[in-house]
């Protein structure tokens, strides 16, 4: 075979898998529960950066209480994600261990004056170059998410969206 068919060749192959990604990612996005999730900006202070937010997901707990530093003080429990509602739920794993370190697992942050369960790994939102930092709203706005939840795995994000007060959620136009 001469090189420029074995390139040739080669070629081909990467563009399938390229296109096969993507038709998974479009199946899934498809066929996958959707909902509106409420996100905390995160800075994870790392020197190499491309332009992309990092989110914070906000789930509400089912039969998991906040574990505390301290002598009676436990790793996190695994959780598994679901949605019902149209609310992003975490429920404790069901297993004989209670620590999965591939797992999902909750950390407590403080979001303004409250206390929330966050995800304890942040998604990456990507955003065009010449567009502003969606995460940087002013008081009385909340950041939110809508993200595709697969049945392993964090939240997949698909746009962005901003709620004021109790208001509707109005999907930004980051173009």
């Amino acid at each position: 075979m001469k090189p420029f068919s074995k390139g040739l060749v080669i070629a081909v192959i990467q563009v399938c898998l390229v296109a096969s990604l993507g038709a998974k990612l479009l199946y899934d996005r498809s066929t996958l529960p959707r909902v509106w999730v409420k996100a905390a900006p995160y800075d994870p202070n790392l020197p190499i950066r491309g332009r992309y937010v990092s989110l914070q997901v906000i789930v509400e707990l089912q039969g998991i209480q906040e574990t505390k530093p301290g002598p009676e003080w436990r790793p996190l429990q695994s959780v598994v994600l679901r949605v019902e509602n149209g609310r992003l739920l975490g429920e404790a794993k069901q297993e004989g261990v209670p620590y999965s370190p591939s797992g999902l697992h909750v950390r407590y942050i403080k979001v303004g004056d409250e206390r929330a369960a966050v995800l304890d790994k942040p998604v990456a939102f990507f955003i065009p170059e010449h567009a502003s930092d969606p995460s940087r709203r002013p008081p009385g706005e909340q950041l939110w998410v809508e993200a595709t939840i697969p049945k392993k795995g964090i939240p997949r994000p698909i746009r962005l969206g901003v709620r004021k007060g109790s208001g509707t959620i109005v999907p930004l136009d980051l173009e």
